[in-house]
């Protein structure tokens, strides 16, 4: 991964599924924030991790915490899933430019023009406190190390 723990997150901007921008910096001071990347909308590891998330959102954020879901896939797409899903956390779009977001954060593989299963854990300064990936593009993430990541801030 090319960003670390004690690095200052890449700020970003990228639209979520109702087509309203959401920007990293606006969570300073304010929440801790969880970045979940995953590769693809509508497919079987993605729609099990974010549903757990929707299930067991306590596992994942808090009330000092926010969740935000990162994939290359359009906004459009974003919308109808969320929405057959009933997802009520931010499901960002790293459309256009493509991937730029996962290139930022060191996890988009060129090969498939897709985000791998990568996580970053910020705290409300802006800083890196936790960064993990799954161990490939078909392995979920396991739960036990979002817990121990939440457990740092």
């Amino acid at each position: 991964m090319a960003v670390a723990v004690g690095d200052e997150a890449p700020d970003f901007t990228l639209k979520d599924q109702a087509g309203d921008e959401v920007t990293l910096a606006s969570f300073r001071g304010k929440k801790n924030v969880v970045i979940v990347f995953y590769p693809f909308t509508f497919t079987g590891v993605c729609h099990g991790e974010m549903c757990d998330i929707r299930d067991n959102p306590k596992s994942y954020m808090n009330d000092d915490t926010q969740v935000l879901a990162i994939s290359c896939d359009s906004r459009h797409a974003q919308k109808v899933w969320a929405e057959q899903e009933g997802f009520d956390f931010p499901v960002l779009s790293d459309f256009w430019p493509h991937g730029d977001v996962a290139k930022a954060y060191g996890i988009f593989n060129d090969t498939l023009g897709c985000a791998m299963r990568g996580t970053f854990v910020i705290d409300k300064d802006g800083k890196v406190v936790e960064a993990f990936e799954s161990g490939g593009l078909g392995d979920a993430r396991d739960k036990s190390e979002y817990e121990a990541a939440l457990g740092k801030l």
